[in-house]
């Protein structure tokens, strides 16, 4: 299937795990794929996949409101914008310092506005046969609360929500916007808890699928929001989380009945 033939797409945050993946997944639907990630070494090693004429590598900081700018107007044209750049700490807001909270705001949610903004009049021309397109990377993170991350919650709230605005600012001018909403999954972050059975096996049981997300899962999801198959959908957060949303992250009560 090939539904990105000759269209360009931007992915942040694409040098490993749902990012890479996303990459992935649009280039193997025939797009041009310009990732982005501040790790250049991170970036080839995804690329090393890729085909080299319909790929670029662009090393960055998506924060930097100027290189922002620059990743999305170098390319004159532009169909698609996927914000997926984001970091997470953790911790007792007590004990947050300044560095951390400006670290998550700025990535995660500056970066998601400045990136918008600027790809805004580029996703207005084009002639996809969906219209131009944004897909953000929230989290269930960012619909519910998460009892030690109370800066990423925030963070993720704020994209949830500017998926909702932006898809009301924007339909007019032929853009779609949507986010998906991811729970556990397979990535770099989520180590801590899966090398950790106890921790994990309460996440497991928080997800009716019975097992965490592969970055593939939530690529699938984005490639179909970005599609014209997706034509008439905007302003939708979708959970990509195996069904945890459905019992509002509560506990599978069975799993612990003998």
């Amino acid at each position: 299937m090939q539904r990105f033939t000759d269209r360009t797409v931007i992915v942040t945050g694409s040098s490993k795990g749902i990012g890479a993946a996303i990459a992935r997944r649009f280039a193997q639907e025939g797009a041009n794929v310009v990732l982005n990630s501040r790790s250049r070494d991170d970036l080839e090693s995804v690329a090393s996949d890729l085909d080299d004429a319909r790929t670029l590598l662009v090393e960055g900081d998506v924060s930097d409101v100027a290189f922002a700018k620059e990743l999305v107007e170098r390319f004159g044209g532009l169909d698609c914008l996927v914000n997926n750049a984001g970091t997470a700490t953790a911790g007792p807001l007590a004990e947050a310092s300044d560095e951390d909270i400006d670290t998550v705001i700025d990535i995660n949610v500056k970066g998601v506005l400045y990136l918008c903004r600027a790809a805004i009049p580029h996703l207005a021309r084009s002639d996809a046969p969906g219209g131009g397109s944004i897909v953000n990377t929230s989290s269930v993170s960012g619909t519910g609360g998460d009892w030690t991350m109370p800066i990423y919650n925030a963070s993720k709230g704020a994209v949830t929500n500017v998926t909702r605005g932006l898809a009301l600012q924007l339909g007019n001018q032929g853009i779609r916007v949507n986010a998906v909403c991811p729970s556990m999954t397979k990535t770099e972050m989520s180590e801590g808890i899966r090398d950790n059975d106890e921790l994990f096996d309460a996440f497991l049981c928080r997800i009716p699928l019975g097992r965490a997300g592969e970055p593939e899962d939530v690529a699938a999801v984005v490639a179909f929001l970005a599609s014209e198959d997706a034509r008439h959908v905007t302003g939708v957060n979708l959970p990509v989380d195996g069904g945890v949303s459905a019992s509002n992250g509560q506990p599978n009560f069975q799993a612990f009945q003998s």
